[in-house]
């Protein structure tokens, strides 16, 4: 099978396309025929050696998947051949065939297509978990999305307002605020173009944010925290920013806040239960049209270095995905 390969740590530019032996499923797991695989940040650290969690070399990157089971291994239950199903896999998405752990799987309805679903699991399932399991949102609380043009930026204000909350977006261009509007952002705010506490205090007015949340860190940390307001919620997801951010510990007993750690991949493994229900709540909303993920591009397995590249360099809106199927990624084998 074809495989992106990182036989040294470095640049996207050293990974290359190869031919590697078809794997098999052990006992409680299963081979997925890859459709498509997103794109993430994580893809990005681990070729560098820079992910908290390293696979030894050579290895595949890929750590979001979605296509059908064309293997079972022993002791395995509750799925057949060509279920549709999506899985977080760490590496080895970009693939033509993965190997997950069975109890890692997660059932795509029919009518998703298989490319949306390679989208969605990280970004919206961390979006998801962190406002309602995290946050608890209640409808009409005010949730201010810092990068809100990105991944699980994108994918939070979508999933805010189909959860009842007024939105505000904050991004760092005009079009990338476009985006978020057009997926329900209520008040838009450019933080390339003024004090981002001046904008949230006008967006906002005295009341405070209620619900924050942060996938990027660095310097847009302590203004976004200094507006949150009483019994607030700020939720950490990241630090895409590459910085992460020290927030005096006084902020949040004045504020009467909280600072809240978002561990999403760590949450989908200790409550897979409560993961799969909220990724069945997710993919409902997609087919009643309360969610439009945004795939913003679109690159062959031949190209997949070329897709994270492009990712590193925080050129693309949403999300990024690698067809694996030479021939469209929901045409069942």
């Amino acid at each position: 099978m074809k495989a992106l390969r990182c036989h040294a740590h470095g640049a996207p530019e050293d990974l290359i396309v190869e031919d590697v032996p078809l794997p098999s499923p052990g006992p409680g797991e299963v081979r997925i025929r890859v459709a498509a695989a997103g794109v993430n940040l994580p893809d990005a650290l681990i070729i560098q050696n820079l992910y908290q969690l390293q696979p030894p070399l050579p290895f595949t990157p890929g750590g979001e998947a979605a296509g059908w089971i064309d293997a079972i291994g022993e002791g395995v239950t509750g799925v057949s051949l060509g279920d549709r199903v999506a899985a977080m896999t760490l590496a080895g998405a970009f693939a033509e065939h993965v190997v997950v752990a069975a109890d890692r799987l997660i059932a795509v309805p029919d009518g998703v297509p298989l490319g949306v679903a390679a989208a969605m699991t990280m970004a919206h399932g961390t979006a998801y978990h962190a406002l309602a399991q995290r946050a608890a949102v209640q409808p009409g609380e005010t949730v201010l999305v810092l990068g809100a043009s990105g991944g699980v930026g994108l994918a939070s204000v979508e999933v805010a307002k189909a959860m009842g909350a007024r939105v505000i977006a904050a991004a760092s261009a005009p079009d990338r605020l476009a985006l978020a509007r057009e997926r329900g952002a209520d008040v838009l705010v450019d933080y390339e173009a003024g004090d981002l506490r001046t904008a949230l205090r006008e967006a906002q007015g005295t009341a405070g944010i209620d619900v924050i949340v942060d996938p990027v860190g660095g310097s847009l940390a302590e203004p976004a925290f200094r507006s949150i307001g009483r019994n607030g919620r700020y939720l950490v997801v990241g630090f895409a920013a590459g910085t992460i951010p020290a927030i005096p510990l006084n902020l949040p007993l004045l504020k009467a806040a909280s600072i809240v750690g978002v561990l999403w991949g760590a949450f989908t493994v200790r409550e897979p239960e409560q993961h799969r229900a909220n990724m069945a709540t997710l993919y409902a909303w997609l087919l009643d049209g309360r969610l439009q993920p945004l795939i913003s591009r679109r690159f062959p397995l031949a190209d997949a270095a070329q897709a994270i590249r492009l990712m590193m360099d925080r050129k693309a809106a949403g999300k990024i995905v690698i067809d694996v199927c030479a021939d469209g990624p929901d045409r069942r084998p």
